[in-house]
């Protein structure tokens, strides 16, 4: 059970941004498809009634006994990976999803949770003090190779390189030697063009070469990035108003309830409206690094910043993806974009970070 004194440390700047920026997700949904698919931002509205109500169990549960259980965790996130290339529902070319009669769910996203767990368990029990070397990362190296490969399967390029990231935020946080890093960086380097080779889905190459020019193909790879700075630059200061835009609602922008929510959101609110928003992700990730520097151990610091990251990284791949200074790869913005297992995944972060910062003080 909580412990009475710790209640008296919830942080309550994480729970306001946090319902306020998905309430502004399910209404900026139900502006995008209220012509199109009206039902679609009820879904929204039920999965944040479903994440909501698994906050209260992760608060309850101390977040060391996450330490405990860490492997396991991870072991049935990369089970329910395998069973989803087996018996997973295929949607728009990718088998992400399985199915559970009246939801989707997508396990890659619990996926993410788990291998932050697992990785922030080793790192806190391994800390050499000039560093990770090379065999210090090969315990670490595992836990991300199983459920990237996994997840890449799919295919999911945008989730698995998030792993990526939030791999590297936290073993950069730790600190790696020098020479590990020439070590590993080199031979990775070179893979590039065998990516690109042999690994890389046609559609992958084209939104890549679409990124350099996006002039190059304007009705096909490049087109989603074109609409995406138009819807942007035309709701100029103080935007068109709710439900008012035209890129969206005319269909002008592809897939503008998901990973193209943001673009939607600037052209009926404009600058004004985008730079709140982001003032507000801003803010969740200040209290993020917060929670890991007033953490009470190495594994609650290290869980804090992988949780952090996780929704960093979603916002800058996304908001760089939309303004056309990254590649299209699929990541979702969190809060904001459409997808239930996405909003119970960055809702469970926030419920870590304050469960680490609850219990900062009690022994």
């Amino acid at each position: 059970m909580i412990d009475r004194r710790s209640l008296t440390h919830i942080d309550w700047v994480l729970v306001v941004v946090t319902v306020t920026l998905t309430s502004i997700g399910i209404a900026t949904i139900y502006s995008a498809t209220h012509t199109t698919a009206p039902a679609i931002y009820k879904k929204q509205l039920y999965w944040f009634f479903i994440s909501t109500a698994l906050i209260i169990p992760v608060l309850i549960i101390n977040y060391n006994t996450l330490k405990r259980f860490a492997y396991p965790i991870l072991a049935v996130a990369v089970l329910m990976l395998i069973a989803t290339l087996i018996f997973g529902r295929t949607i728009g070319g990718s088998q992400r999803w399985i199915s559970l009669g009246f939801i989707n769910f997508q396990p890659s996203e619990l996926a993410k949770i788990a291998f932050i767990i697992a990785l922030a368990a080793r790192l806190s029990e391994k800390a050499p003090l000039k560093g990770l070397d090379i065999k210090d990362l090969l315990v670490p190296l595992v836990l991300l190779a199983v459920p990237f490969l996994l997840i890449a399967k799919q295919p999911d390029l945008g989730t698995a390189l998030i792993f990526l990231f939030i791999f590297a935020t936290m073993t950069f946080i730790v600190k790696i030697r020098l020479r590990t890093l020439i070590a590993f960086g080199l031979p990775a380097l070179a893979l590039i063009p065998v990516a690109w080779v042999y690994l890389l889905k046609g559609y992958q190459k084209s939104r890549l070469m679409s990124f350099v020019d996006p002039a190059m193909d304007p009705l096909g790879s490049g087109y989603q990035t074109l609409q995406s700075k138009i819807a942007i630059g035309s709701g100029g200061v103080l935007g068109k108003g709710f439900t008012k835009g035209t890129q969206g609602n005319l269909s002008f922008l592809p897939e503008h309830h998901t990973d193209f929510v943001f673009p939607v959101l600037a052209e009926e609110w404009g600058f004004i409206g985008a730079a709140i928003v982001l003032g507000l992700f801003l803010t969740l990730i200040l209290r993020g690094i917060s929670t890991a520097n007033s953490s009470k151990d190495r594994f609650g610091f290290l869980l804090a910043i992988g949780v952090t990251s996780m929704i960093f990284w979603h916002i800058v791949i996304n908001i760089s993806m939309v303004m056309g200074f990254m590649p299209v790869v699929g990541v979702p913005l969190p809060f904001l974009s459409y997808g239930g297992s996405f909003l119970l995944s960055v809702t469970v972060a926030v419920a870590i970070l304050i469960n680490i910062n609850m219990r900062r003080f009690v022994l």
